[in-house]
């Protein structure tokens, strides 16, 4: 009886072990975006920029029956998310700092949220584009902002946002493929006269 107990666990002892099973990780979606087709955007406004034809444009609309100020909206519906544009004339140097005030204030409102804040001057003095991108991270409500200007006439901002609770791990992906949009409007914006 004892040799039987002895054999039986040597028996259980040797084939009882092996790895020890691992929960497997969590896994998220590895998404593809198609590539990224440019197209002017020349319609009646007082710039003209490059937009992805992946995206539907809203029609402007005038702010508060402000003539000079109107928003226009590049809406990813695929992607669930949305560029929002703001566009006003600027009519004097006091004027200017005000938008540059509300612009970096808007962006700092985020910081409650954001793990970080980047920022990436962006400057053209062939086609007089001057500002600022901003690239939020973290569970923030936007993931991207910016500003530009020429200093005498015309100033535009922009955010993205998404149709969905900020968890950046998950948006990531789209917020990195729209910021490429966000920086190409940039670098395209080209001022009329």
């Amino acid at each position: 009886m004892k040799n039987t107990i002895i054999i039986l666990l040597t028996y259980i002892t040797l084939f009882s072990c092996g790895n020890d099973p691992i929960p497997k990780p969590k896994g998220y979606l590895r998404l593809e975006y198609p590539q990224a087709e440019y197209k002017r955007y020349n319609q009646d406004l007082p710039f003209t920029f490059d937009r992805n034809t992946q995206s539907d444009t809203i029609k402007y609309k005038p702010l508060k029956d402000d003539v000079e100020s109107f928003g226009l909206n590049l809406e990813y519906k695929k992607l669930k998310g949305t560029i929002y544009l703001t566009y006003k004339a600027i009519d004097g140097k006091q004027r200017l700092t005000q938008y540059l005030k509300n612009a970096q204030n808007f962006t700092q409102e985020h910081t409650k949220k954001a793990d970080a804040i980047e920022e990436f001057v962006w400057e053209n003095p062939e086609t007089k584009v001057y500002g600022m991108f901003y690239e939020v991270g973290g569970n923030a409500a936007s993931q991207s902002q910016f500003y530009i200007t020429d200093s005498l006439n015309h100033f535009l901002t922009g955010s993205l946002y998404f149709y969905a609770k900020p968890n950046y791990d998950s948006i990531l992906p789209a917020a990195n493929y729209l910021q490429k949009d966000i920086k190409r409007i940039m670098e395209s914006v080209q001022w009329k006269q």
